[in-house]
């Protein structure tokens, strides 16, 4: 059994452990139109354990957040790279929204890029996704650029970012 990183309403924040991937895989299939292998969920897990997050409720997994270090170009300065962590999903289940859950599973991905020690951090959204692009601007994150027809379905995507050093 996992440590709990956080409690919010009831909801234990805890790293993923391998045997909560298909409850997360679940959770991507039923909440987002993006889906990834299991072999990719698997390489994050092993990459960045510190940044691959779960949020469950009565030992049932509700959501997660997972995060990759990536080496390019900040966000924020003009010349130099930088390491980056990248938000590459987050995901609650319909029912469990609204109940701060988003915002603890953005902080301790956000603490586990930290630990990396990452300069920064960033993540697209949906810009017709108005509830997460006013959690993120209330987690620090700004919009820096929109991403034309970034998604499978053609719909724009801003790019947000959050400077950690």
């Amino acid at each position: 059994m996992q440590l709990a990183l956080r409690e919010v309403n009831g909801y234990i924040i805890r790293r993923c452990a391998y045997e909560d991937l298909n409850s997360v895989i679940s959770i991507n299939l039923k909440t987002l139109p993006e889906h990834y292998t299991e072999y990719f969920f698997e390489s994050l897990l092993r990459e960045i354990p510190e940044a691959f997050i779960i949020a469950e409720i009565e030992n049932v997994v509700v959501g997660y957040i997972m995060c990759k270090l990536e080496f390019g170009f900040s966000n924020f300065r003009k010349l130099g790279f930088v390491k980056k962590g990248h938000v590459v999903s987050i995901a609650l289940l319909q029912e469990h929204r609204g109940k701060n859950i988003g915002e603890a599973l953005m902080m301790e991905g956000i603490n586990g890029i930290s630990t990396r020690k990452g300069d920064e951090i960033y993540l697209e959204v949906r810009t017709s996704n108005g509830p997460a692009i006013s959690l993120y601007q209330k987690l620090g994150f700004q919009i820096k650029s929109v991403l034309k027809s970034y998604y499978r379905d053609g719909e724009d995507a801003n790019l947000m970012a959050l400077e950690l050093s």
